[in-house]
């Protein structure tokens, strides 16, 4: 039997540090341009990147949601797929995975 409430904590110590690190992204998305040319080139690359970082993040934060929700449902650990329980060795490693190993295969 899963210690649901163990994997809820993690997801939630994630969902916050996501949180803190997209907020940190925002802030440094909207920072004034620098007036030099090279520069700005140099800071859309790199605005570039922070919006990857972003999405990348919000993709996460979505499938933690998903991960809370088939906690509080009762499902959590239990592949919608095939209906086979999630390896505990897979849900260390990945709270948040919706599917199992053999699945995520096919």
């Amino acid at each position: 039997m899963l210690d649901t409430a163990l994997f809820k904590d993690r997801l939630l110590g994630r969902k916050h540090e996501l949180y803190r690190r997209l907020h940190k992204i925002e802030g440094d998305l909207e920072a004034t341009p620098n007036p030099d040319a090279e520069e700005r080139a140099t800071e859309r690359e790199n605005d570039e990147v922070l919006e990857e970082l972003g999405n990348t993040g919000l993709d996460e934060l979505v499938a933690i949601d998903a991960a809370l929700d088939r906690i509080e449902a009762g499902t959590f650990g239990i592949c919608p797929k095939c209906g086979n329980p999630i390896s505990p060795k897979r849900l260390e490693a990945v709270p948040q995975a919706a599917l199992c190993e053999e699945c995520i295969k096919r």
